[in-house]
């Protein structure tokens, strides 16, 4: 569920849970209040959530087969082009929902209109939303592309597996890194599954 924390000065500043804390609004909170988000947009959260989980294994399983097929000197194999092409297949579905929960809902564009650039970028909760999340999503997004595309190329396959693992583990890293954890500040309120 998603509130409105509502200040003495009227500013609406979006929040995760009730337990959210705004460190550094000035002017105190005098309200909470539930946002109203339509049907379309908690759908689209819900599968933005699940489909987390389904790159986060696929990308497991596609640093391993790359792993396996490095260090045991396997051929790369019809399996290992399938699996990188589900998973970039996923990041980029990932991608698209998520881009349409940037501009659509309260977290991503809105609080940079609403609150100003400035404001967004001294609060730790609202920059990861509008900012560190998006960025570091693309760069592992574009990590995981790159990688993919080793598997077209007329190398050796000790090579494709290489590159693919790389590629693959970084953008691994990277998306577990940028992903709101419900043991973080910023996934306060959140769940593990959505």
């Amino acid at each position: 569920m998603f509130y409105l924390l509502i200040s003495h000065s009227g500013t609406r500043i979006p929040a995760i849970g009730r337990e959210t804390i705004i460190s550094d609004c000035e002017s105190g909170v005098v309200a909470l209040a539930p946002i109203k988000t339509d049907d379309m947009y908690n759908g689209l959260l819900i599968l933005h959530s699940l489909l987390r989980w389904v790159l986060l294994i696929l990308a497991l399983i596609a640093i391993f087969k790359s792993f396996t097929g490095m260090t045991g000197g396997r051929p790369f194999t019809a399996g290992d082009k399938k699996t990188g092409l589900f998973l970039m297949i996923t990041a980029h579905t990932q991608l698209l929902v998520g881009l349409i929960l940037y501009f659509t809902g309260p977290w991503g564009l809105a609080n940079i209109r609403n609150l100003g650039f400035g404001v967004v970028m001294k609060d730790p909760v609202y920059r990861f939303y509008a900012v560190e999340h998006i960025f570091g999503m693309l760069v592992a997004i574009v990590l995981i592309t790159i990688g993919r595309g080793a598997a077209k190329k007329a190398i050796p396959d000790a090579a494709k597996h290489r590159r693919s693992f790389w590629f693959f583990l970084v953008a691994l890293v990277i998306i577990l890194a940028t992903i709101p954890w419900p043991m973080r500040a910023v996934g306060a309120g959140r769940g593990w599954l959505w």
